[in-house]
């Protein structure tokens, strides 16, 4: 449609159009004259509230909030209810005798436990209750006058959005769950377990001077040695090719190999003890004080002991309590905590070296290990673990445990995870590419933690504690630098009973299979399956 600006014709508007009209005027004189007379009613008429039976006595009720518009008004805090001492009946311990009525009047108003005299009435009509009335209104504004309130806003959180999303345990199988043999044959503690590289034989030491070895799939007990003192760690030599235990007593170190090792086992060996005529001549003379190489007899060779290093006990100590192999199998690492002149000396078997890399170390050293592909040195004292460079021959990293006093410590097989166990029940996960503070505290133990350790080949870790449990936890490490490692916690093993506050000593993994051996304090060693 066409709206047309100008009009179409140009004719003069008739005068009518601009004289009111009286016929509209009729019609509005008709309906003035009927809302006046109330036959039209423009406003329908509000129903009247109905006036409320009961209503309060003052203007409003101080719990209410107040129109007030200069920001949000604070409710006053509620009156305190009336006790046992308000009654008009109360029972007869809160009632005062005269002592107590004269300490209350002598003692200041601020020091009264109360403000008023309890009194006993036969009946409710007898107490006078309009006394104290409008002094208690009057303490009661003047509290709400001086006494400032805030308004805290309470945030809600949804506890499961903050929980890590972990898989589940089913998901991460294989892993040790159930106990499937004993190992029965030493008496008292049983200190320390160790498995051979192949997975066939494990070997055993305690507080009865033995080393058992034992068949892993028989619990049959194949060959004993006997020593003069308890038997404080052993260790297998990672070496596949070389059948070698490493037996720590007090002060003594030996090497023993056993009799059902096959005669290439034996002649790799031989190979490298080769001859033991005495110490290289590039050992200092202080080394030669400390120790002493010694070739077994007739009989001990026999027994299957093939060499002896014997410490010297007024400086080295009579605690030698760890050892440790390197991953070739040449070097052995030992530590004795309370020596002050060497804690930790390093033995090469092929050239019948001992050396002494730290001569003084301000805390007691704990553990050592060798790292699994760089020549990099693992020492673990009370509180901080060091990493030293051995070809450099300096300190790499510093790391800060975070705990009292560390007892255990193991390297992942990638090298670049480390674990610590402490004597006050934490584990501690350290990425070294991470920081030099622990990525990840574990306290799920009760009690100290004696033991950890991790699978070789599976992506778990162990630890075991006085509590008389073992924790088994997924630990994933990825290739990517960007990602953190996966830690999520398995089962907990239990078997072992605590006797005189000890539990579970040691652990040690299978190399290939997902199991778990344990020793305790109960005399007996124990294997998990899956």
């Amino acid at each position: 449609m066409n709206v047309d600006i100008h009009p179409t014709t140009a004719t003069i508007a008739p005068k009518s159009r601009f004289i009111p009209s009286k016929w509209e005027a009729q019609r509005i004189r008709k309906l003035a004259y009927a809302i006046r007379k109330g036959y039209i009613k423009l406003d329908k008429e509000e129903k009247k509230e109905e006036e409320p039976q009961f209503f309060l006595i003052w203007d409003q009720n101080e719990m209410e909030e107040s129109p007030y518009h200069g920001g949000a008004r604070i409710p006053p805090p509620k009156a305190r209810l009336p006790g046992h001492a308000e009654s008009y009946n109360p029972p007869a311990e809160y009632l005062f005798d005269e002592q107590e009525l004269a300490d209350w009047k002598e003692a200041d108003p601020v020091d009264r436990r109360l403000a008023f005299v309890p009194k006993k009435y036969n009946n409710l009509r007898s107490v006078p209750g309009w006394k104290d009335f409008h002094k208690e209104r009057f303490e009661r504004c003047l509290d709400l006058y001086l006494c400032a309130r805030t308004t805290k806003t309470r945030t809600r959180v949804d506890m499961e959005a903050l929980m890590p999303q972990l898989p589940k345990p089913a998901e991460l199988r294989p892993f040790p769950t159930t106990e499937m043999m004993q190992y029965n044959g030493h008496v008292g503690r049983v200190r320390c377990v160790t498995v051979d590289p192949t997975g066939q034989w494990m070997a055993s030491g305690g507080d009865d001077k033995t080393v058992r070895l034992w068949e892993i799939q028989t619990s049959r007990c194949v060959q004993v040695w006997h020593f003069d003192d308890i038997v404080q760690a052993i260790a297998w030599n990672p070496n596949k090719s070389i059948s070698l235990i490493a037996v720590a007593t007090e002060s003594t170190l030996f090497l023993v190999s056993p009799k059902n090792a096959s005669k290439e086992h034996q002649d790799k060996v031989h190979q490298l003890l080769g001859d033991m005529a005495g110490l290289s001549d590039t050992a200092n003379e202080k080394i030669k004080t400390l120790v002493e190489w010694r070739k077994p007899g007739s009989s001990e060779w026999a027994d299957g002991r093939r060499l002896t290093i014997q410490y010297d006990r007024n400086s080295v100590g009579k605690d030698l309590k760890f050892v440790a192999w390197h991953h070739k199998g040449d070097y052995i690492a030992t530590v004795s905590p309370t020596s002050n002149v060497c804690p930790v000396l390093i033995h090469q078997l092929s050239k019948r070296l001992t050396q002494a890399p730290f001569t003084k170390s301000k805390t007691q050293v704990q553990c050592v290990r060798f790292h699994p592909t760089k020549p990099y040195f693992f020492v673990a004292g009370q509180r901080t673990i060091k990493v030293y460079n051995l070809v450099k021959q300096e300190m790499v990293k510093k790391l800060m445990a975070g705990v009292q006093w560390i007892s255990s410590m193991d390297v992942h097989p990638g090298g670049d995870n480390l674990i610590i166990g402490s004597y006050d029940k934490r584990v501690n996960w350290f990425d070294l590419d991470y920081s030099a503070k622990p990525y990840k505290t574990l306290r799920y133990h009760t009690h100290a933690v004696r033991s950890v350790k991790y699978h070789s080949k599976y992506p778990l870790f162990a630890t075991a504690s006085d509590d008389g449990s073992i924790q088994v936890f997924h630990g994933t490490v990825y290739d990517d630098l960007m990602t953190n490692p996966l830690i999520v916690p398995l089962k907990i093993l239990r078997g072992h009973k605590v006797v005189d506050d000890l539990g579970v000593l040691d652990i040690a993994f299978h190399p290939s299979q997902p199991w778990l051996f344990s020793c305790g304090a109960d005399g007996t060693i124990r294997l998990y399956v899956h």
